[in-house]
């Protein structure tokens, strides 16, 4: 079975875009979760062949981004893990929320993403997370 063109899935604002423009993903309500102030930083991530990325951490806000190269093994607290392949858009909340994974899952490849974040000016654009929190919020992580 054929599937169906992506006009038939856009709204009538999505189907008026120029040729080899193309929506990836909407985030409704995204905006509620920017803290006031924030600044937006974009932030391009590459890791190279079996990189496992940074440790569990946190962002000091909301990110959006794109995986433009490769796979990345992707894990967010409270979600199971999976793997983004080159092309597949990413959300994550930032604030409280523990970033697990963010592995390039090729051995034999590089992988990369691009990410806008919006976070107050001056935060670090990451914040390691401590064993003893890991410990703690165990019951949080998904594991498969």
């Amino acid at each position: 079975m054929d599937s169906p063109c992506l006009e038939e899935h856009m709204s009538g604002e999505h189907a008026r875009l120029p040729h080899g423009v193309e929506v990836i993903m909407t985030l409704p309500g995204a905006a509620d979760r920017i803290p006031a102030g924030a600044e937006a930083r974009t932030v391009r991530v590459t890791l190279a062949p079996g990189d496992p990325g940074a440790p569990p951490h946190r962002h000091p806000g909301p990110l959006y981004g794109i995986v433009t190269e490769g796979e990345i093994l992707f894990e967010l607290e409270g979600e199971a893990p999976r793997v983004l392949k080159a092309g597949d858009a990413l959300f994550e909340p930032g604030g409280d929320v523990i970033h697990y994974q963010g592995a390039n899952n090729l051995p034999d490849a590089q992988s990369q993403l691009v990410v806008t974040m919006f976070a107050p000016p001056g935060t670090p654009v990451l914040t390691v997370v401590s064993p003893e929190e890991l410990a703690e919020r165990r019951h949080l992580r998904v594991t498969g």
